[in-house]
Order: structure tokens, then C-alpha cells, then sequence
């Protein structure tokens, strides 16, 4: 898929940090690693991202939520895709250095109008938000999924398409993305699959019940 100058820029320059942190991140014992793990660009990876970025655009969705920003590496990705649909990526980070990183970044690749950051606790966020979505991107600590998705499930738009990332790495995060798995499975209202894209992708569609 053809990206701009700029977009492709920024891209390289993710690239690049994500490269040099993993190989700190390999010299680290496991305990001091995981202390730090807030430091690193962790991101869903390019397979992940192109798969989200091709969905949105087939899918023509405009209102994306994003709930977890970090460093916004996919929120680039994101915002790439709302800006051939005329949409917005509204997106949501309780760590205000991330985001202060991320908002340069999307600057560097002329997106920022694209992208709506929203800084605070991810569930107080959800409860104020007055709009509905088209597409959400579940990427937080995994013992918020449960709780995230109850607040959106009542915003979501019929066909709108929920992505949950990490559902089968880190492994210590087995129990509470199966938790949401089950919930979001047995709803009887979403058409759900577990992908084999970088972490794990937890792909469901919401469909209204007439």
C-alpha cells in the first residue's frame, strides 16, 4: 500500500527505536525488564497495524477509539486511515510524556487533525465521551478490558468492528483476556475470532439485534 514522504518517515523513525529498545530489553534480567517495560515502545507490530489500517479503510469507518495511546505507534497508523475517510481517531493515554510523544509524532507526519488525544483514566474517558464508534482498538493493561469494554459496547455503531490486541502474549495476561473473550463472545450480538497476528488479535463485529 502507496503511504506518503512523511508518513514513511515517521514509520522509520518508530522502527528504528523499537530495534535499539529490544535489544536493551534483551540484555535486562526478566524482573528489571518488566519494572521497565513502561519505558519501551511495546507496540502491536507492522503485521498488526497494516491489518487495522487496511480494515478501516475497506470498512470506510470514521469515528475510531483507541484506548491506550503509549507512544503512538498504531495511533499512526490510525489517523492514516481516518485521514482517507474523513474521520477522527479519538484516542485515549493516562501517561502524559506518552503522549506528548505521540502528538509530536503525528505532527512530523501531518495526521495530528486527524487525532483527538485524550489524557486520563481510560475509564472515566469512556463514561464522558458522547460519541458513538465505528471502530475501537482495545491495547491497555488487560485487566481494564472487561471493564473498558462494558462502557463502549452501549457507543458502537451497528457493523463497528473491535479489535483487542495481546490475547495470547504475555501469558501471565492469559485469564483476563479470556475473561473478555467469553464476555464479548457470549453477548450474542458480536460475530468474534481470535486472529494470529502479532500478539494475538481478538477481531469481533457488532451486529444489532432487530
Amino acid at each position: 500500500m502507496k503511504k506518503d514522504s512523511k508518513f514513511l518517515q515517521v514509520l522509520a523513525a518508530y522502527d528504528e527505536r523499537m530495534q535499539s529498545e529490544d535489544e536493551i530489553m534483551k540484555s535486562l534480567p526478566v524482573v528489571e525488564g518488566m519494572k521497565r517495560r513502561d519505558e519501551f515502545l511495546l507496540s502491536v507490530g507492522e503485521d498488526a497495524a497494516v491489518f487495522m489500517n487496511t480494515l478501516l479503510k475497506s470498512a470506510k469507518s470514521k469515528t475510531i477509539l483507541e484506548i491506550g495511546t503509549s507512544y503512538g505507534y498504531s495511533t499512526l497508523w490510525l489517523a492514516e486511515a481516518a485521514r482517507e475517510n474523513d474521520g477522527i481517531v479519538i484516542t485515549l493515554e493516562a501517561d502524559e510524556t506518552k503522549v506528548t510523544y505521540a502528538k509530536h509524532k503525528l505532527n512530523e507526519a501531518g495526521l495530528s487533525e486527524y487525532v483527538d488525544f485524550r489524557v486520563g483514566d481510560a475509564l472515566a474517558l469512556m463514561k464522558e465521551a458522547k460519541e458513538s464508534f465505528d471502530f475501537v482498538l482495545v491495547d491497555v493493561w488487560k485487566e481494564l478490558y472487561l471493564p473498558c469494554f462494558e462502557l463502549f459496547y452501549p457507543k458502537l455503531k451497528n457493523k463497528a468492528w473491535v479489535v483487542a490486541d495481546n490475547m495470547i502474549f504475555p501469558a501471565q495476561s492469559i485469564e483476563e483476556t479470556k475473561r473478555y473473550q467469553n464476555r464479548i463472545r457470549n453477548t450474542g450480538v458480536f460475530s468474534s475470532v481470535l486472529l494470529p497476528i502479532g500478539s494475538g488479535m481478538e477481531l469481533s463485529q457488532y451486529e444489532q439485534i432487530k
